[in-house]
């Protein structure tokens, strides 16, 4: 047996070590904790939104982010009270294939807005985890600069797994930040995918950030993209790369012919720009400005926000039945049975989720 002696002398004892912090931040933790106790009324919300109070404003897209019941009723009270000051902001969609610089070309883009006098409201979707369901939220790491203006407020949201990573509540924070007095709101997706379809949904003009030199420049983006965009601006046009982003701009400019006419009469650009230089960027904005005038004047500009609202009503529907089905009770006992079957084969999956939603329409008509 070794005596204890030896182990104090020997090179074989085991030191504790350096204390490990602690997995979850304390202080986020505790803050967590004072929002869920000092919950705000929603006169006190609405009465901070209008006011324009930032930290009031974060608080109310927290709540209606919330995916507690509790906060629900409370989120959507204050939303509908907020509806009748929002609607007077420029919406703008903002994607690109991955490496096009969107954080860039926002924080130089928004930063000759806020110098301009307007007041900028960035709501970046950041990717979240099909594995472990988190997300990074990084952008504001990426907008120093944009960050310290008092004229901009930059909100990072988790997709939360929903469709192509378009969070489910950035409707509701766009009227929230609109009735706080934001003339200009910026909507970032993920990437080029399905997400574009729920972001043009929600915005007026829709801005397609594209590269030159990576190969095949029509390679990976999917037509419907294309034809949802106002404007198509390929990034990085200086130095060395200027006569490369030239010649992809007149590429992508003919592949444009070959679409169909937009249902809003606008002829769709293309233009080449540079965060780096700022070269473009006016350009950018007259265009924008161009596309509201022109969109105002023939109409399409109304009609479109009336579609889009009847599009989130019927896409609020589809939400509101999918979680009450996975909310009920009995449904949750029943799935793991269900899955079981499938799993054995002994049930086909399309047989499996017609009689779950059987099961689930009779309990529904017992309510009754």
């Amino acid at each position: 047996m070794i005596s204890d002696t030896f182990l104090e002398k020997s090179a074989l004892q085991v030191n504790d070590g350096v204390e490990q912090p602690p997995i979850i931040n304390p202080n986020a933790v505790s803050r967590f904790k004072k929002f869920q106790q000092k919950l705000p009324s929603a006169d006190e919300f609405v009465e901070g939104i209008l006011s324009e109070n930032i930290t009031m404003l974060s608080k109310a897209i927290t709540l209606v982010e919330s995916s507690l019941l509790q906060h629900y009723a409370l989120g959507q009270e204050v939303i509908e009270r907020c509806l009748p000051y929002s609607g007077n902001s420029i919406r703008i969609g903002i994607t690109g294939v991955p490496g096009a610089g969107k954080s860039t070309f926002i924080e130089t883009f928004g930063k000759m807005l806020t110098t301009q006098g307007y007041k900028l409201a960035v709501l970046a979707i950041d990717p979240s985890s099909e594995r472990s369901k988190g997300s990074i939220l990084g952008d504001k790491t990426r907008m120093e600069t944009l960050c310290a203006d008092k004229n901009a407020f930059i909100r990072p949201s988790p997709s939360a797994g929903s469709l192509g990573g378009v969070a489910r509540k950035t409707r509701e924070s766009l009227i929230l930040c609109e009735a706080a007095g934001f003339d200009v709101i910026f909507i970032e997706t993920v990437g080029v995918g399905q997400s574009e379809t729920a972001v043009h949904s929600m915005v007026d003009f829709f801005l397609l950030l594209l590269i030159s030199g990576a190969g095949d420049e029509l390679q990976g983006i999917k037509r419907g993209i294309m034809e949802m965009a106002d404007l198509l601006a390929v990034t990085k046009a200086d130095g060395e790369n200027i006569m490369k982003a030239e010649q992809a701009r007149i590429l992508y400019q003919g592949a444009m012919r070959f679409l169909p006419p937009s249902e809003s009469g606008w002829q769709p650009k293309t233009m080449t720009c540079s965060s780096r230089t700022n070269t473009g960027l006016t350009e950018i904005w007259d265009i924008i400005n161009g596309y509201m005038k022109f969109t105002k004047a023939n109409g399409y500009f109304k009609t479109n926000r009336l579609r889009q609202a009847k599009y989130w009503m019927y896409e609020t529907i589809n939400i509101y039945l999918r979680d009450n089905f996975y909310q009920n009770p009995v449904i949750k006992e029943k799935l793991t049975e269900f899955e079981n079957a499938v799993l054995s084969d002994t049930l086909s999956s399309f047989t499996a989720a017609k009689q779950l939603f059987d099961i689930y329409s009779e309990l529904e008509k017992v309510k009754k």
